[in-house]
């Protein structure tokens, strides 16, 4: 859809441009029409804006609040070190600290299966299989879904993953910002096998199914939502440092939600992730998001731009990427999903580190604006 069509589409002319103008910081609120159109056939996005950048902080969630940011991803401060879990009465913290803002905490982290690369993770028994320390993690997390529901926070997220994100260095971006990117053709890794040493297909599966036999039903149970980030990005069926990234593929993701199926495990479907798995994702990702999301699979969305295709890409501003993200917000509204849309990656600039504030701050705006237009859409 071309900028005019999706204009006409929304009931607004050019006086109403700012009102749903894809940037932050764009337009004013003089700009906008008087009187907002009636809804269109469909009804209002149920979708929200939403965010997972840290820290948790007083002064951050204020960061959320100036900009429209109202449901958020955070993680509790743990006062024990040596406990891998939030109690319930530091999860009830977190969530007034977002409410002394407006916002609410809508899910949270793991200490365990976070994204970081196995040989500097200080967890790592799930994903190594070593017993009998996996099966302690595995009560944990499930200690956290349960302390979770006792708290009133409904989702949390996690990763399985051994190689963590994969990025093979930068590339120039516009103005002087510079894009994080892959290139597999290109990749060095650091040495030819991890501390897990060769983790085939099935070693992997062995290791996704033995965590959900023992978590899904605990999050049934409890009523918690457990959404798996998928890996970033794939890799050759052969592997990259000795392992096959078997969550690295759409085919993967689908066996994924299979296992254990019940309504509260599924995926935090990183749109920039699987757009990375794709060989053609401005024409691809459209059928993916309504696979998952007719299924209700989706548990929350890391809305994030790439420019390219599987084995060769560069992670850009959501604007400008490969991915139509008028046609993607959509697609959304049309499997009715109801969580967040957050910015996950963003652009940094050399030198100037607190330009990531400012690039996110742009995220939330163009992303406010996408959802302000979609109430509008048939």
């Amino acid at each position: 859809m071309d900028r005019r069509k999706f204009l006409s589409a929304t009931g607004l002319g050019a006086a109403g441009l700012g009102a749903v103008a894809l940037g932050a910081g764009a337009a004013v609120a003089d700009a906008a029409p008087k009187v907002r159109p009636a809804a269109a056939k469909g009804g209002p996005a149920r979708f929200k804006l939403g965010c997972q950048s840290p820290p948790a902080t007083d002064e951050h969630f204020a960061f959320f609040a100036r900009y429209g940011v109202r449901n958020c991803s955070s993680s509790a401060k743990i006062a024990d070190p040596a406990r891998i879990y939030p109690t319930v009465d530091e999860l009830k913290a977190l969530k007034d600290m977002g409410a002394r803002h407006g916002v609410s905490v809508d899910m949270v982290d793991s200490v365990l299966l976070t994204s970081s690369h196995i040989d500097r993770e200080k967890n790592p028994a799930i994903m190594l299989a070593q017993d009998p320390q996996r099966d302690r993690d595995i009560e944990a997390f499930q200690t956290l879904i349960r302390n979770c529901a006792a708290a009133g926070i409904p989702a949390v997220k996690y990763n399985m993953s051994i190689l963590g994100v994969l990025r093979s260095g930068k590339v120039k971006g516009r103005g002087d910002a510079e894009y994080a990117a892959w290139n597999l053709a290109e990749a060095k890794p650091a040495t030819p096998l991890t501390r897990a040493g060769v983790v085939d297909a099935d070693r992997f599966w062995e290791r996704i199914t033995y965590f959900l036999e023992r978590v899904a039903p605990v999050a049934q149970e409890y009523k918690v939502k457990i959404a798996c980030h998928p890996q970033d990005p794939g890799v050759p069926p052969a592997g990259y440092q000795g392992v096959d990234r078997v969550l690295g593929t759409v085919d993967g993701l689908k066996r994924f939600i299979t296992i254990k199926e019940n309504p509260y495990h599924g995926l935090n479907f990183c749109q920039g992730t699987v757009s990375e798995d794709l060989r053609d994702p401005g024409k691809e990702i459209f059928d993916v998001i309504r696979y998952f999301g007719t299924r209700k699979k989706i548990f929350n969305v890391h809305f994030r731009n790439i420019r390219g295709h599987r084995d060769n890409f560069a992670e850009v501003f959501p604007d400008e990427g490969d991915v139509d993200f008028v046609e993607a917000i959509k697609v959304y509204k049309e499997v009715g999903y109801d969580g967040m849309l957050m910015p996950d990656h963003v652009p940094e600039v050399p030198g100037h580190p607190e330009a990531r504030g400012e690039n996110f701050a742009f995220a939330y705006g163009y992303i406010r604006g996408l959802i302000q237009a979609a109430d509008r859409l048939a």
